[in-house]
């Protein structure tokens, strides 16, 4: 996988957020069930998140 791009503010906090919410599910899990909680939704907004940042950052070094 490449390096992590450098976030701005708002994508650390987007980044914080989905983390925090996939953390807050962990925890929810009751385990009766096998301890399968879904967190396929949480994990594509980050990845969102990070391609974003990835393109920014290739536009920026285009542009410079």
């Amino acid at each position: 996988m490449a390096s992590d791009p450098k976030l701005t503010a708002g994508e650390k906090a987007q980044a914080a957020w989905y983390v925090l919410r996939m953390a807050k599910r962990g925890l929810a899990d009751d385990r009766q069930n096998g301890g399968k909680v879904h967190q396929g939704d949480l994990q594509a907004k980050l990845d969102r998140v990070l391609e974003g940042a990835r393109k920014r950052e290739e536009k920026q070094a285009k542009g410079k």
